[in-house]
């Protein structure tokens, strides 16, 4: 029966062999807070790393991770929800006074809209 003691990777020949040092770490810190847009390639090609040890510091070691800022939640003034409610208003007013026909000529998309008017 063979016992195994350990689920981690053992060097073995042929594996990649990371030299990942304090001075290449705080490089990569700096790279990223000075320029929050920068792709794991380009701080690979700056610092003359393979894009695999840029990752591993970048993400293993710094444990930065890339968020898209469309879907980071943002908070609106009471002058931005003041302004968003407007046009909703607007159109509210506007069916009421036109009826289901002004429905049919809405156009909308995201977080737009437009009314046909011909």
């Amino acid at each position: 029966m063979n016992c195994i003691s350990s689920v981690t990777d053992s060097p073995r020949l042929g594996q990649a062999h990371r030299v990942v040092t304090s001075d290449a770490i705080a490089a990569v810190e700096a790279i990223v807070k000075e320029n929050r847009h920068v792709t794991v390639n380009e701080i690979a090609a700056y610092m003359d790393k393979s894009h695999g040890s840029a990752y591993h510091i970048v993400h293993d070691i710094l444990q930065f991770y890339k968020v898209s800022v469309r879907w980071v939640p943002r908070q609106l003034t009471a002058e931005l929800k003041e302004r968003r409610a407007d046009p909703c208003q607007e159109l509210l007013k506007r069916f009421e006074a036109e009826g289901d026909g002004f429905l049919g000529r809405i156009v909308a998309g995201d977080d737009s809209f437009g009314i046909n008017e011909g």
